[in-house]
């Protein structure tokens, strides 16, 4: 029930780089025909660089590892019939043969499945602001913590309480290293004050790192590990107003009572709004920066074997 297209299929086999995307980007993320354009600039973003780009989602109940066109398309213009699937959600959705879009946490669970290492993506989900109250905390963390994948990505999305966010990842033992940076990037800004517990000042040092940590799994990190890149210093926010806008969006949520999986696409809808749409221009220029990267590292590994 796995269907792994045959691109990636021969490159895995052959001890190629392959990098998985994820696919709620497209389907709950930007509008189309934005999200189409940009999931087909993600995939030209990793074959410039050398790698096999593996869009996952799922189409009529099956696991799709490397999306075709026509799969790409589906999930972009397919509205709310797209479920959103996080790795709880992947066997209901076989179950039903529903087309879905795949999270963090759903897209680590399949790569892994398929033999993939590395995964790129914008930034991860994580602990809420006033989860003490909503316990609302993201599988995402508990995926890291058990699933051994790689996973570059610019920090966790800003809307969410980011020194809980670090707590928790300690607590399931992954490791949080910077690219290039000592400090933990707050996805919209490369600054949160926050320090990381590592420093990759290279792919290949990223490549060593995670090669080391799976050698020695039965007493290093057995999951995964995050690989934390800056947003490109020109297309990045300036830190107070980025904080300022959160907070009005976080009191949009409230006043509508939005909870649940809804309120990550609400807040980052209304962060579009306050910011008048930079966000957006920020988010797509950071994911085409963290999948440079990821296939540069993904290069990396498989020539370390």
């Amino acid at each position: 029930m796995l269907r792994v297209a045959e691109e990636v299929m021969t490159a895995l086999e052959e001890g190629r780089a392959v990098v998985a995307l994820e696919s709620t980007l497209i389907s709950h993320g930007l509008p189309y025909p934005h999200n189409l354009a940009v999931a087909e600039g993600l995939e030209a973003e990793v074959r410039a660089n050398g790698a096999v780009p593996a869009t996952i989602g799922v189409i009529e109940g099956v696991p799709v590892v490397g999306l075709n066109g026509n799969e790409l398309e589906r999930l972009a213009t397919g509205g709310e019939h797209i479920r959103k699937l996080s790795r709880r959600d992947v066997g209901l959705a076989m179950v039903d043969r529903a087309d879905g879009a795949t999270t963090v946490a759903a897209t680590m669970a399949i790569a892994a499945a398929a033999g993939i290492e590395v995964f790129a993506t914008g930034g991860i989900g994580g602990v809420h602001r006033g989860a003490s109250r909503s316990w609302d905390v993201s599988a995402d963390l508990t995926e890291l913590g058990r699933t051994p994948v790689l996973v570059v990505c610019a920090g966790a999305k800003a809307i969410l309480d980011l020194p809980a966010t670090l707590e928790y990842l300690e607590t399931q033992g992954v490791p949080v290293v910077g690219y290039q940076t000592n400090e933990f990037p707050a996805f919209y800004t490369p600054h949160s004050g926050l320090p990381v517990t590592a420093v990759a000042p290279d792919a290949l040092a990223a490549a060593r790192m995670w090669r080391l940590q799976r050698r020695y799994r039965s007493f290093a990190a057995p999951g995964g590990m995050l690989l934390c890149v800056p947003p490109p210093e020109s297309s990045a926010l300036e830190r107070d107003a980025v904080e300022a806008a959160i907070v009005r969006a976080l009191a949009r949520a409230e006043a509508e009572g939005v909870r649940g999986p809804g309120v990550t696409p609400f807040l980052l809808a209304a962060m579009a709004e306050e910011t008048s749409g930079e966000s957006i221009e920020t988010n797509i220029a950071l994911l085409r920066n963290n999948t440079r990267v990821a296939a540069e590292v993904a290069v990396r590994i498989s020539e370390l074997g």
